[in-house]
């Protein structure tokens, strides 16, 4: 089922959740709406699931005007934050809840709990309840439930948020496989970048109650629109085009922006470090060094006094034998430019 958002907006009070929002989501592909708190992006969700009705705009599922239609109506699956799963019922009476109140014949309805018991993972679980279940366990007995009555549409509200980092990882990776096997169009809301890259086909930058981009994870952080999007994805140093790393360097920055008031976008894996002086290359020192595993964070401090944050590999970081209080010599490999008053 494809989803169609047309000019749609939903204020609460004098606070404007979705300001005149438009969007596209293709049948079968599964859509991360990204941004901060206050975004819009659950208003969103709940929009599309009939939970909210917009105040201006249309929603329409596979060509059709659901606007007003009911939840039932639209034949969505939502899986909420916490589960929402009843502490007195088994796992299977949880997932056959819906069928139950659809008056679904009781073999179909014990066929398909079996089904998705497996697909979920989590067979032969059924006759425990959910407090005998993990938080990772009881979300995906979650899911199960909004599959169980074979929805056009399956929306999750920050799915993986109230689980800790480690089954969050697993969960992804699980996500990702599951919706390959149902193909079935799914959007997800998270404030998690990384989860968003990791998971979705496509993201859906929010911000303010508006779109900022569109794109694939590639696009979004290769190429990103806005400064907003650029600074909300991924590690970025934010620094004056007057400060002395782009002196000598302004045409590696991409301009993006008005000439009188600029800052420059540089992703701490884009600075080049060296040992020597070289043309293109700003004087700085080493202030800080972060071991992160695979790769060292490196702290460096400019002639003006602003600091910018590199990634090194291990293998360059032992190459170059960096210390604190080391002087160095850096160039952005790539920049973007954007206004000043557009963050």
């Amino acid at each position: 089922m494809s989803i169609t958002i047309q000019n749609v907006s939903k204020h609460f009070g004098s606070f404007h959740a979705i300001d005149n929002v438009s969007l596209e989501i293709k049948t079968g592909s599964l859509v991360a709406l990204l941004g901060p708190s206050g975004s819009g992006k659950s208003t969103l969700l709940r929009t599309i699931a009939g939970l909210e009705p917009p105040d201006e705009g249309h929603i329409y599922l596979t060509g059709e005007d659901a606007t007003r239609q009911s939840v039932q109506e639209r034949n969505i699956g939502f899986v909420f934050q916490h589960y929402a799963l009843f502490k007195h019922m088994t796992i299977k009476r949880n997932i056959a809840f819906a069928m139950e109140i659809r008056k679904v014949p009781k073999d179909s309805i014990s066929k398909r709990v079996d089904e998705l018991l497996e697909l979920v993972q989590l067979k032969g679980l059924g006759d425990r309840y959910p407090s005998q279940l993990s938080g990772g366990q009881r979300q995906r007995i979650a899911l199960a439930r909004a599959l169980a009555v074979q929805p056009k549409v399956l929306l999750l509200d920050e799915p993986f948020g109230a689980l800790d980092a480690k089954v969050r990882k697993e969960l992804r990776s699980w996500l990702h496989k599951l919706h390959k096997e149902v193909n079935i169009t799914t959007v997800f809301v998270t404030h998690d970048q990384e989860e968003a890259m990791e998971v979705a086909d496509e993201i859906v930058v929010m911000n303010k109650g508006r779109v900022e981009q569109v794109g694939t994870p590639a696009e979004i952080y290769d190429k990103p629109a806005t400064a907003f999007v650029m600074s909300f994805i991924g590690p970025v140093n934010v620094l004056p085009k007057s400060a002395g790393l782009f002196a000598n360097n302004v045409t590696a920055a991409q301009n993006h922006g008005a000439a009188h008031s600029e800052l420059v976008f540089l992703r701490p894996h884009d600075v080049e470090i060296q040992i020597k002086p070289a043309s293109g290359f700003a004087v700085a020192k080493v202030s800080r060094i972060i071991h992160l595993g695979r790769e060292i964070q490196t702290e460096l401090e400019l002639e003006s006094g602003q600091t910018v944050t590199a990634y090194v590999s291990r293998d360059r970081f032992d190459y170059l034998k960096l210390q604190r209080e080391q002087q160095v010599y850096v160039k952005p490999k790539q920049a973007m430019v954007f206004p000043a008053y557009s963050i």
